[in-house]
């Protein structure tokens, strides 16, 4: 397949964007999303480094600075593609879901990242990538989402819910949530891991609540 976009870059740019992302696990989806983003072709199977080779240079330079160099943007976009990664990281083998409409007990919840094992949901993640750090009434909110997800039908299976930050956590936030997830019922049915991603110096670091 021939790439289109190399005569703007020349072969040597794209070729070392191509070279540099093949050593990141990148998802699947992930490809799949910014081929979409930047109007690209994706071979939709075959090695890592020929399916790049398929993507613009456009789709490339995206990639390229959002998991390479791990810049930021204005609307937290690239934060937001590094999360969805680091999710499906997490879950290997599982369907990860990106802005998932889940129906809880009450209501029905949008979540940015849901991860299903078997057709049912074990993980729900919601990410913070902009704006100021994460406060106690972000968590309070996060926990009676997942909380109520959990407690509808197709949350039965549900064991794992992360919040990620790319602006940090104020103390009280982590605190409220550590309180929130002990209060729960220590029965198996009942169990949730709640958990917090902060990204700082390019990598996520996990607190477990």
């Amino acid at each position: 397949m021939v790439n289109k976009g190399f005569p703007k870059f020349g072969m040597s740019q794209a070729g070392a964007f191509v070279a540099a992302l093949k050593n990141y696990n990148l998802p699947d989806f992930i490809l799949v999303l910014i081929a979409k983003e930047c109007k690209s072709d994706l071979l939709e199977r075959g090695r890592i480094d020929d399916r790049l080779q398929s993507m613009n240079d456009e789709a490339l330079e995206l990639l390229h600075k959002v998991f390479v160099e791990c810049e930021e943007d204005k609307a937290g976009k690239y934060a937001q593609y590094r999360f969805y990664a680091y999710v499906s990281s997490m879950y290997h083998k599982c369907e990860v879901l990106v802005n998932e409409s889940i129906p809880g007990k009450k209501k029905n919840h949008k979540i940015p990242v849901a991860v299903k094992n078997n057709g049912m949901y074990i993980a729900v993640a919601h990410n913070k990538a902009t704006g100021h750090p994460v406060n106690k009434k972000d968590t309070a909110k996060f926990y009676e989402i997942v909380e109520d997800i959990k407690d509808g039908d197709h949350g039965t299976m549900l064991t794992d819910a992360i919040y990620g930050s790319s602006v940090g956590f104020k103390g009280d936030a982590l605190v409220e949530l550590e309180n929130l997830s002990k209060s729960r019922k220590d029965d198996p049915e009942s169990k949730l891991d709640f958990k917090t991603a902060n990204f700082e110096n390019n990598i996520y670091s996990v607190t477990k609540c």
